[in-house]
């Protein structure tokens, strides 16, 4: 699938076997996503943009590669996102932190937006837009959507499973958008879950059904 990264690595496999099981329990699953966050968070940033810049070294002037002003932003899609945010930001603490509040209607599976709080400058940032689940894609494209109704020009998508689904609704919405992904999954079931997916990952990262 064009612009879709499948980030295949044994530690990221390892990470995300943890996750799907179903006897991982609450605390070791916020554990090990913050850990396999920070893994991911790696080759998601080498798509930043960055300039040159002249440092002084206590031996001598040098030149190093820095971000660009205004710094790359995290948006969070509510509330599953927070995980990824939060081991994202770890790595890179410059980073300021946006929330999308997006819930899924039980009967239509359809997501409806309910907050949104943005970091200023989004038009000028790059931005991380993270959810641990593309699976009808709902979420992400009305995410994707409301940046873009706010200036937004640079996005990228990041979960931890996607859906063939999800990403193809998604990019019918937002084909200028990459998704990076720590894998891809089978199929959607009859209730729009994601198969073998890892259950409902915000219930598990706080323990609520």
């Amino acid at each position: 699938m064009t612009h879709v990264t499948v980030l295949e690595h044994p530690i990221v496999s390892h990470k995300l076997a943890i996750l799907r099981d179903e006897n991982t329990s609450s605390p070791d699953f916020r554990k090990t996503l913050m850990e396999l966050g920070n893994i991911m968070s790696w080759p998601v940033f080498s798509h930043l943009n960055v300039t040159p810049t002249q440092v002084k070294t206590p031996m001598e002037h040098t030149t190093q590669s820095v971000l660009v002003k205004p710094y790359p932003c995290i948006v969070s899609i509510l509330r599953a996102g927070n995980g990824m945010a939060d081991a994202f930001s770890a790595s890179l603490p410059e980073a300021p932190i946006g929330y999308i509040g997006m819930q899924r209607d039980s009967d239509t599976h359809i997501a409806e937006p309910y907050f949104k709080k943005l970091p200023d400058q989004i038009e000028e940032r790059q931005i991380i837009l993270v959810d641990p689940m593309l699976a009808t894609g709902s979420s992400a494209s009305q995410a994707a959507g409301f940046l873009k109704k706010d200036g937004a020009r640079k996005i990228l998508f990041v979960c931890l499973v996607a859906a063939p689904e999800g990403i193809e609704c998604f990019h019918q919405q937002h084909a200028d958008i990459p998704i990076i992904t720590a894998a891809l999954d089978r199929k959607l079931d009859e209730n729009a879950y994601i198969l073998p997916g890892l259950g409902d990952a915000g219930d598990r990262i706080y323990g609520t059904e």
